[in-house]
């Protein structure tokens, strides 16, 4: 997440799982400039993410969603957020915290 926001460029490389990266396109909808290239995610540095509507399709995708939304401008609104409470028990209050 942080990748997406530093300047410059960033790789993230995943050696053990294949499909990981359901969630890029997603944070691209909150103007992240990432791509996909076999198993890497190359990730361009941008000044700011913006709130948008995006979905969750596993446990990964909606933590990063949701802190991608906690430092975008704007709402951000995580469907099929069910996902997250497999991991993370009470993550909105842990958040607010």
């Amino acid at each position: 997440l942080l990748n997406l926001v530093a300047e410059g460029t960033g790789f993230i490389t995943e050696t053990v799982f294949e499909n990981r990266f359901m969630h890029v396109p997603e944070l691209s909808r909150m103007g992240a400039h990432a791509e996909i290239e076999s198993n890497t995610v190359i990730c361009h540095g941008v000044e700011k993410l913006s709130g948008a509507q995006v979905m969750a399709t596993d446990l990964r995708a909606s933590a990063s969603l949701v802190l991608a939304g906690c430092i975008a401008e704007g709402t951000t609104v995580v469907d099929r957020i069910y996902h997250i409470d497999r991991g993370y028990e009470r993550i909105e209050d842990k958040l607010r915290a």
